[in-house]
């Protein structure tokens, strides 16, 4: 006997936040691959591109992480740092970076605090269903800590191509 599911309607009530341009980043505290505290007001003065992604080793997240790192120095010539943040555990980063040979900094946020801050986790629309989970987003935060670009529900494909060139990274 088949259950029935219950239809979830995405209402302003229930919908995930959504960071403004010019508007301050939130900040952070979060462990690294290694365990090592990252805090987003110790980067002040650098430019940051922060993305969020689903999880560690899935197709889509692997080749968007791996993406990300093959454009690392073409992003870090034009002062960009780049931050990945997921609700994998530290061990699974440490595992992906190695594995992957990503060079850039992966941020463990397990109980999504930080992903809800920023508006990239809860209600979004997954194959025709409602679920609550991350939403893929890379957010751009400037020098001075601002939210210079946010770009939510994106898809892996493509995504650090169109990064590039809205920052201008050729």
């Amino acid at each position: 006997m088949a259950q029935a599911t219950e239809t979830i309607q995405i209402t302003a009530e229930n919908a995930p936040i959504r960071l403004e341009i010019g508007q301050p980043a939130p900040d952070f505290a979060l462990p690294d691959q290694d365990g090592k505290i990252v805090r987003l007001e110790d980067l002040r003065g650098q430019r940051v591109v922060l993305f969020t992604y689903p999880e560690a080793f899935t197709p889509a997240c692997t080749a968007e992480a791996c993406e990300f790192g093959d454009s690392e120095r073409a992003l870090q010539a034009h002062g960009y740092r780049i931050l990945a943040v997921s609700s994998d555990p530290v061990e699974r980063l440490e595992r992906f970076k190695r594995e992957k040979a990503l060079g850039y900094t992966l941020l463990s946020d397990e109980d999504d605090a930080v992903q809800t801050a920023y508006g990239a986790h809860g209600l979004r629309n997954k194959y025709g269903r409602i679920k609550v989970g991350p939403i893929r987003s890379t957010f751009v935060i400037d020098e001075h800590g601002n939210i210079e670009h946010a770009l939510y529900n994106v898809r892996a494909a493509g995504h650090v191509a169109r990064v590039r060139k809205l920052l201008g990274v050729e």
